[in-house]
């Protein structure tokens, strides 16, 4: 007879059978448990805390100023990192989520500055140009089984040269104050960015956890083989997948330059590794090596507290790229042991 290994405790309504092997769940097992899936969430609370306590920052880290802008910077950040995340569960990476941020950015302050259009019809065309850029990675990578690392990568370094041709060498200004004003004031204590933040990081969840088109993405990723065997649209999934995630880089775009109040060529390119780091990050809390929203967000706020706090402190320029590319190497490398672990169900 074969035996089972099960990893709850027997109650009355479960009887065991004969030959079954119990593994008694005991208080330390489960606290290591908790501690494996809450951990980065547990390290975001104690370095949120150690920077409040630190003498070196204390005065300036746990300000009310300084958590204001720490939510309102890094809203375009978890838009970007929402954007690569939903063709990320998919298994597909986007590496061209920042040069869309970039020339979706420089297209709204030109529509709106120097063609005069309504600011409405800019910030659509941002969100539009995005849009057209993630819909031709879509089909490039969907129909014609092209790696997504190749087509993004090479769509990146493409667009790097359509913004400094749009731009030139200029930085795009006179953008219309209501964007601006969008951009850096705030509603009920709370920056307006954030609000769209909140809203964007719902509509993901929803998505991704509680449609038809969420559940393939998900399929997909974890079994793309048994997802075409039982007949789901995969090769439309994946070109939808790209098109939401150039839309809401578009987004990103938009709001960067509601933010700073002007575009120039390779502004916002750089949001592509932290957008990663992010998700990557986030794969190795709560739901353990899976890529999720929640995760997302504990990943993009634990790197940025971690680098204010270091910046506050008078860290060197190299610690926040530094930073950066280490959450990468170390987040990946948790995430494929994580998801090794899961898939040999070995927990």
């Amino acid at each position: 007879m074969s035996t089972t290994s099960v990893t709850h405790l027997p109650t009355d309504s479960q009887p065991t059978e004969p030959g079954t092997k119990v593994t008694r769940v005991t208080p330390m097992r489960r606290l290591s448990h908790i501690a494996e899936r809450f951990g980065l969430v547990l390290l975001l609370i104690a370095i949120t805390a150690f920077f409040a306590l630190w003498p070196v920052t204390s005065s300036t880290f746990p300000t009310t100023a300084n958590m204001r802008n720490i939510l309102a910077n890094e809203s375009i950040l978890v838009i970007a990192a929402l954007a690569a995340l939903v063709p990320l569960v998919a298994e597909r990476f986007d590496l061209s989520v920042g040069a869309i941020v970039m020339v979706s950015s420089i297209t709204t302050a030109k529509v709106v500055t120097q063609l005069g259009l309504p600011l409405a019809i800019g910030v659509l065309a941002g969100m539009l140009t995005g849009l057209v850029i993630g819909l031709v990675n879509g089909v490039i990578i969907a129909y014609f089984n092209a790696s997504s690392l190749v087509i993004t990568s090479g769509m990146s370094t493409l667009l790097a040269g359509v913004g400094s041709y749009l731009a030139g060498d200029t930085t795009l200004l006179g953008i219309p104050d209501s964007l601006a004003a969008f951009g850096n004031q705030y509603w009920l204590g709370v920056a307006r960015p954030v609000w769209l933040l909140i809203v964007v990081a719902l509509a993901v969840a929803y998505m991704l956890g509680l449609t038809a088109f969420g559940r393939t993405l998900l399929s997909i990723g974890s079994n793309e083989s048994a997802a075409r065997l039982v007949g789901l649209p995969v090769a439309r999934s994946v070109m939808m997948a790209f098109a939401l995630s150039g839309a809401l880089a578009g987004l990103a775009g938009v709001l960067l330059l509601a933010r700073t109040g002007s575009a120039a060529a390779g502004v916002g390119a750089g949001y592509t590794l932290p957008a990663l780091a992010a998700i990557f990050l986030g794969s190795t809390t709560i739901k353990l090596g899976r890529f999720t929203v929640a995760g997302t967000l504990v990943g993009v706020f634990f790197v940025a507290i971690s680098i204010n706090g270091l910046t506050l402190a008078g860290a060197d320029d190299w610690v926040e790229p530094f930073f950066n590319g280490a959450a990468v190497v170390i987040a990946v490398a948790a995430s494929a042991i994580l998801a090794k672990r899961r898939l040999g169900g070995t927990r």
